[in-house]
C-alpha cells in the first residue's frame, strides 16, 4: 500500500511525499502500532510522521521530525493504493 501526501510549507513552497512499505514498516517499529489499524484511528500525527519519514528516506529533508513539523503549514492526505501481492486474474479452463 502507498499513501500520498501534499505538503505546503509556511514559506509557500510545496512538496509531495509517498509513504511506501518501507515508511509504513518504520512507522510500525517506531510507534508499536499496526499500519492496518490506521483506518480506525488515523491521527494527524500519523500522517505527518509518514510524510516526514518518506521525505527523509528519499533525502528531501534532513530535518528531524519536530523541526520539519514546525515548518509545515498544511498537509493533505491523498490517494492510498494497495499494490497487489499476487496475480489476481481468474484462471480459466
Amino acid at each position: 500500500m502507498r499513501i500520498t501526501f501534499q505538503i505546503t510549507y509556511a514559506d509557500g513552497t510545496a512538496a509531495e511525499a509517498t509513504a511506501s512499505v518501507a515508511d509504513q514498516v518504520a512507522f510500525e517499529l517506531e510507534h508499536d502500532r499496526s499500519i492496518a489499524r490506521l483506518g480506525d484511528d488515523f491521527r494527524l500525527t500519523d500522517a505527518c510522521w509518514l510524510a516526514w519519514h518518506s521525505l527523509k528516506r528519499t533525502s528531501k529533508t534532513t530535518a528531524g521530525f519536530e523541526a520539519w513539523l514546525e515548518n509545515v503549514d498544511e498537509l493533505e492526505v491523498g490517494e492510498s493504493k494497495i499494490a497487489p501481492l499476487e496475480d489476481t486474474t481468474t484462471p480459466t479452463g
